[in-house]
């Protein structure tokens, strides 16, 4: 009989350089009805570095009237000069990097107004987007029994991101919350991975009740498992205290992330106590 010996769990916080770039719009793809994927090119992509799944950007977007991002004159972590622009900037995942062919994929929810979402809706090949980061990334890495993703239409990216990353012999379970049927897409992933869409239909986005009442039900696998939540802030929330209170799970192995708060912009928080 052969043992199979695992590294134990371990979260790492590892900094980068949050250089700017300056990238071009290399193609624009539709991945589902409120999905569309932007491939971003160009040499100031060398030495980007993005180590973990839901790590994240700042985008630079141009000014309404003009197709030219306005990015910072000052160095990061700096007051911008007097009288310059204001860069209307938002976070984003990097779902994909390759650096041989010095692209980078960025998944845009087209939810309606909005800069970010009027800009991917509208974008084509040619045009140029400003990118800063990320600056850091949460590294999880040893062996668990089994992990959890939970998210609503904002999380696809970095949830898909991470099933391309869990080892073949991961048990996964995915919970998504979107808006129907047209927003499903096929996600890569370990053999024993388990996805379930739930479709809020005309409700409104940002309410637990459906995510809720689908993690009462989970029937969740024995051992030590790892948890991501990330969805609109105070439903994240929601969320985690369920899984803390309800489902017992541990703190330690628990993330969660509001990556939009309803009545806010630009909003990207990190939740825990």
């Amino acid at each position: 009989m052969t043992m199979t010996l695992h590294s134990p769990p371990t979260v790492q916080r590892v900094r980068h350089d949050a250089r700017r770039r300056l990238l071009t719009v290399r193609r624009v793809t539709r991945l589902s009805d409120h999905l569309v994927r932007v491939t971003l090119g160009g040499d100031e992509l060398a030495g980007f570095v993005s180590a973990a799944a839901d790590d994240h950007v700042k985008l630079f977007f141009p000014l309404p009237g003009s197709t030219v991002p306005v990015m910072p004159d000052a160095p990061p972590g700096t007051p911008p000069s007097a009288g310059a622009p204001a860069p209307i900037a938002r976070d984003y995942t990097p779902r994909r990097h390759d650096p041989g062919r010095n692209e980078l994929d960025i998944d845009f929810v087209l939810h309606g107004p909005g800069p970010a979402s009027e800009w991917a809706a509208a974008v084509q090949p040619g045009q140029q987007l400003g990118v800063a980061g990320p600056r850091g990334s949460f590294v999880v890495s040893g062996h668990f029994d089994w992990h959890l993703l939970v998210g609503d239409d904002s999380a696809i990216p970095a949830i898909a991101r991470r099933l391309e990353e869990l080892p073949p012999d991961a048990h996964t379970d995915v919970l998504i919350e979107v808006a129907g049927a047209g927003d499903e897409l096929p996600l890569p992933g370990p053999v024993s991975t388990h996805v379930r869409w739930l479709h809020r239909g005309t409700a409104e986005p940002g309410s637990p009740a459906l995510l809720l009442e689908a993690l009462r039900t989970l029937e969740l696998a024995p051992g030590t498992g790892y948890a991501w939540v990330a969805c609109e802030s105070s439903c994240a929330r929601r969320l985690r205290q369920f899984l803390i209170d309800e489902r017992r799970l541990e703190r330690e192995w628990l993330k969660a992330a509001g990556y939009w708060k309803r009545g806010a912009v630009a909003s990207h928080e990190r939740l825990d106590d």
